[in-house]
């Protein structure tokens, strides 16, 4: 069994106010929303609660007992998105986080804790760190999602024993359960004011008295009925991370942490047999900012010298601030490399340049982005755009020959661009053009070429009639005629660039 904890943040609303607006923290306000066609309190904070106004109260009643309280619209959605925000932030603490609406977030801490020296200070570093981004914060940790939910928003103890969950909820109220109100109603009615009033009695009288819910949650709470979790995003399976000791502030200190985790990745990688494609570096600040940096490969590699060459060129984008307290390094693209495969690398005439045309093109795009390397492979079509296919490996090989009997632009639109003619003769190349503003007269010229769809095509009856023409400044373009002058208008298009 696992170990879960569930993280309640009463008055999250209402500290994500002042966090926005520091102005408030001393002022008495609520947030309002109509329901039904009257004004509730949707949300209030600790220091009005404290003086007797509640979530749930007409804002009437609210201001009977604070005259001067302020009352702020409630955004419909904007618990949600900050719960989703505050999960994301969570999983710098475990790989595994899910929003928990209305008022929390739940953790899978199931093998992070002994990072941070055991449950005890894990539990506490998380409320430390949510009050020191501004909110207040209970949680507790179980062997059930159901039974830390319930410890934490109405128990006193912190950290269950695994296997203790029942015993310590029995002297909760039948809230801790995640009833339904018009359920919990029904009990206090009948004098059911803990769950070890109800927990032990047969399950088909819970069933005929209060349905079959409540079977359910006492299932997820003791751990009999499975509780899936739903992760913000799903969990990195090559993961390593480094919690420190004290702030890392200097390059230095984050070149040691790069090291160290891409050495740790290194070997995780090698047990599985996989090589990585991509790379995402974290430092989580003390601030609560996240700095991260990425790189990708070529091929798949877990070579760290390399690695490092590649993260160096962009480490200077991290920008500590106050301090990191937390690296952690993922893999989220990997793909199958064996030993055998890594070893011929390294060997002489076993392909040995490509290894190093693979390096030099992975620092390449480390300086100037991925987008600026492309490689194509020739595809069986006659349509020049679809001539070509674009692959994102350096060792993908191509399924036919270049075909080399006709003279191609060495720059290929992706799509043809219109062009407006002068003069047109049939069955000849213009004697000018228009091209983005800019008039061509053509001095030379070669063709036609006629290139016609695939026969096995929809629309098989297209044509283009391809030529290759030169201006008066030297510059040589590939033009071409869609249809013949039997049509109405035949469309003339540039298609490419010559050197």
């Amino acid at each position: 069994m696992g170990r879960y904890m569930s993280v309640w943040l009463p008055y999250l609303l209402t500290d994500r106010t002042i966090r926005s607006k520091p102005e408030l923290k001393e002022v008495d306000f609520v947030l309002s929303a109509v329901v039904r066609g009257r004004i509730i309190v949707q949300a209030s904070g600790s220091a009005v609660t404290q003086k007797g106004v509640r979530t749930g109260m007409a804002v009437t009643d609210a201001r009977a007992i604070l005259p001067n309280l302020q009352v702020f619209n409630y955004q419909e959605g904007i618990a949600e998105k900050t719960l989703l925000g505050l999960a994301e932030w969570a999983l710098r603490f475990t790989p595994v986080a899910a929003v928990d609406i209305p008022d929390g977030i739940i953790l899978d801490t199931s093998g992070c804790t002994h990072l941070w020296g055991g449950e005890v200070h894990y539990l506490n570093d998380i409320i430390c760190q949510l009050d020191k981004i501004g909110y207040s914060a209970k949680a507790a940790i179980a062997d059930t999602i159901g039974a830390a939910w319930a410890l934490a928003r109405y128990g006193k103890q912190t950290i269950i024993a695994p296997g203790a969950q029942m015993q310590a909820i029995q002297l909760l109220p039948p809230a801790g359960l995640r009833l339904e109100p018009f359920v919990l109603d029904r009990m206090y009615k009948l004098g059911f004011h803990t769950i070890g009033d109800f927990m032990h009695m047969p399950h088909p009288v819970l069933r005929r008295r209060f349905g079959q819910e409540i079977l359910k949650r006492i299932g997820q709470a003791s751990g009999t009925v499975p509780e899936p979790l739903e992760s913000v995003q799903p969990a990195v399976v090559f993961q390593v991370c480094l919690p420190c000791l004290e702030p890392i502030k200097t390059r230095t200190g984050i070149e040691i942490a790069l090291k160290t985790l891409l050495n740790r990745l290194a070997q995780q990688l090698y047990q599985e047999g996989k090589g990585l494609r991509k790379a995402v570096f974290k430092g989580c600040r003390i601030d609560g900012a996240i700095q991260q940096i990425a790189i990708g490969t070529n091929r798949p590699v877990r070579n760290v010298k390399h690695l490092l060459q590649l993260f160096e060129q962009k480490i200077s984008a991290i920008q500590p601030a106050l301090g990191i307290e937390l690296f952690v390094m993922e893999a989220p693209v990997v793909e199958k490399l064996s030993s055998q495969q890594e070893a011929l690398w390294a060997v002489p005439g076993c392909g040995n340049e490509n290894n190093a045309l693979a390096n030099l093109l992975d620092r390449i795009a480390g300086r100037a982005g991925t987008q600026s390397i492309r490689r194509y492979l020739p595809v069986e079509q006659y349509w020049p755009e679809r001539s070509v296919k674009l692959t994102h490996t350096l060792f993908e090989q191509p399924d036919t020959e270049w075909k080399a009997d006709r003279p191609r632009p060495i720059c290929l639109l992706e799509k043809p661009e219109r062009i407006k003619v002068m003069v047109p003769v049939p069955d000849y190349p213009p004697m000018m053009f228009i091209y983005k503003g800019v008039m061509h007269k053509i001095r030379k010229a070669d063709g036609p070429e006629r290139i016609a769809r695939e026969w096995w095509q929809d629309d098989n009856t297209q044509i283009r009639d391809y030529y290759r023409v030169e201006d008066e400044a030297g510059a040589r373009y590939w033009l071409f005629r869609s249809g013949t002058y039997d049509q109405e208008e035949p469309g003339w298009f540039i298609h490419g660039f010559f050197a």
